[in-house]
């Protein structure tokens, strides 16, 4: 590279952000860290910061950031502390800031990954969910200012990868489908009538990839699989029917994306998050990432089957969310992260995730979003809902 880039990362004390770090450590002449972004895992910020010592660190929580102030009360390293109100925004903006990784979970991510956009950034979505409740507004204030936009989540990733030769080329011609693999998570071969009794210490538990607890519910309901869907039609501009999912329980096939001529590219590699964001982060050159290459004579059988829309009803529901478009994503994500939280506080049964998102989206009429005040209107009304039907499901 012909300098080394700024970078700004979003929920750094998560599993993307640390995988971020660990790849920015490993090309220490081509990336330096000038903000750092969480919401309250101040010990794990602490030594993140005492590390890579950015300018700006922003911590949401505020008692949290009054710890972080305490603890480096006399060191010799002092990062400027920025309120959580705007701390964000700020930072995103920064003129010596180039990159922005955004891996703040959920809706809370929003209007920072907007005002990245906004700012012209390179940004490195890893947050799908602001994607999918923003819709065509994150893309088109990406276009507008000139953002380069660049997909994290392992299956984006890979059909940009499969899509993308050159920072110029048509990346859709020839496309006749993009296929999106998932593992099936931790529940593909369990009897339907023991889902009743699942735990979020068993729904965590997912067979390939280490991630948060929030995530890891969506893939074992494969909702995660459904905001995936939709983020797809939405990066690379195709509608619901030339965009699939098949399960692949092995996750060394990341995506594949079928041209027309009958030729199919697969994005193969071992299930580690370093690899999409060393590609996201250099691209379109290539780094080293630390994860090994994959060795093909371990991969004995890979198997792949249609999803059971039976076992996972949340998957289907997400592709008539995808058709039905205006706010019908945006409340499909927020009620998610409704029924998944009470879910892992053991308010709702593992079954019950499905029926509170079902009865929001089914409750909720469809409309237009053309600004962030209207998307976090609808967001915060899908949210009261499943809030409601929650409660009346305890009592």
């Amino acid at each position: 590279m012909s300098h080394s880039k700024g970078i700004a990362i979003l929920g750094s004390t998560g599993s993307v952000g640390c995988n971020t770090l660990d790849v920015v450590a490993r090309n220490p002449a081509d990336f330096h860290v000038v903000a750092l972004a969480a919401q309250r895992s101040v010990e794990l910020l602490l030594e993140q910061s005492q590390r890579f010592q950015p300018d700006y660190v922003v911590l949401s929580d505020p008692t949290a950031a009054e710890h972080f102030k305490t603890a480096l009360q006399g060191a010799a390293y002092q990062p400027t502390l920025l309120e959580a109100a705007h701390g964000l925004e700020q930072i995103v903006a920064l003129p010596q800031v180039e990159i922005v990784m955004a891996a703040i979970v959920g809706a809370a991510g929003l209007p920072s990954t907007l005002a990245a956009a906004q700012a012209g950034k390179t940004l490195l979505l890893a947050n799908k969910e602001a994607l999918v409740m923003s819709g065509e507004l994150l893309i088109h204030t990406a276009h507008q200012n000139n953002a380069c936009l660049l997909p994290i989540d392992s299956e984006h990733n890979a059909v940009f990868q499969c899509m993308a030769n050159h920072p110029d080329a048509d990346i859709k011609a020839g496309v006749e489908e993009i296929i999106l693999t998932a593992s099936g998570g931790p529940f593909l071969t369990t009897p339907i009538e023991q889902l009743q009794t699942i735990t979020p210490e068993q729904a965590c538990k997912h067979p390939n990839w280490s991630m948060g607890k929030k995530i890891s519910v969506d893939s074992a309901t494969m909702m995660n699989k459904g905001l995936e869907l939709i983020e797809a039609c939405l990066l690379f501009g195709f509608d619901s029917s030339k965009v699939s999912v098949l399960i692949h329980p092995q996750s060394v096939i990341h995506a594949l994306v079928a041209y027309k001529d009958g030729s199919m590219i697969a994005h193969m590699g071992y299930p580690d998050m370093r690899v999409p964001i060393a590609h996201a982060l250099a691209w379109p050159e290539r780094i080293s990432s630390g994860v090994a290459k994959l060795d093909l004579s371990e991969c004995q059988s890979l198997q792949f089957q249609q999803p059971d829309t039976d076992r996972f009803p949340c998957l289907a529901l997400a592709m008539q969310v995808q058709a039905a478009g205006q706010s019908a994503p945006t409340v499909l994500n927020a009620a998610n992260e409704i029924a998944v939280q009470a879910f892992l506080d053991e308010h709702i049964a593992y079954p019950q995730i499905y029926q509170v998102v079902s009865e929001v989206v089914a409750a909720t009429e469809l409309l237009p979003l053309t600004t962030l005040e209207s998307i976090l209107a609808v967001d915060a009304n899908a949210r009261d809902a499943a809030r409601h039907i929650i409660s009346n499901i305890e009592n």
